[in-house]
């Protein structure tokens, strides 16, 4: 059984493209082409279910054309409309994941920082402004930290933590 855990959201079906069950899937990566046999994951009715990519093919920087196996008609591929496509993590290097992975996945991870130790989740993600700020529960309250390179240590997505340091004051705005 696929669990959440497992996966790392690579974008959403828009959608259908065509009459013979293609979709357009809007997405920044390109992890297909690392995989002789990709696979993407839905949510279907509550279960994660992973379906084979027959062929895909790109339109643009922010959209793949998918040909899913077992999806042959427009009908079909309207179910997928809106749904959100995700990866599994054990298909890609660490490298490439950073790249590829969206904010939103680490909702849920755990932050550690170097000196002051465990700050608490990662209860949201802010990208409304031009610096995407990853919301902590800390203490009972809110900190907001900066997604900048030059403050992540390192993501360990397997044990779900994200290695950070702080800089100083900001735990006590």
């Amino acid at each position: 059984m696929i669990t959440q855990e497992e996966l790392f959201k690579i974008g959403h079906f828009a959608k259908p493209h065509g009459i013979k069950g293609e979709l357009s899937l809007m997405t920044r990566c390109d992890v297909f082409d690392e995989s002789d046999d990709p696979y993407i994951v839905c949510e279907m009715n509550g279960i994660l279910v992973p379906f084979f990519i027959e062929s895909y093919r790109y339109k643009g920087a922010s959209t793949i054309l998918v040909k899913l196996e077992g999806v042959d008609t427009e009908a079909d591929a309207r179910e997928f409309t809106g749904k959100e496509v995700f990866y599994a993590l054990d298909e890609v290097d660490e490298d490439t994941l950073l790249g590829d992975i969206s904010w939103d996945n680490f909702v849920g991870y755990r932050v550690i920082d170097e000196r002051h130790g465990e700050l608490g989740p990662i209860t949201a993600v802010d990208e409304s402004t031009a610096n995407v700020l990853l919301q902590i529960e800390h203490n009972g309250r809110d900190v907001l930290l900066p997604a900048v390179e030059e403050l992540i240590k390192e993501a360990d997505h397997e044990a779900r933590v994200l290695r950070v340091s702080v800089p100083e004051g900001l735990l006590e705005l």
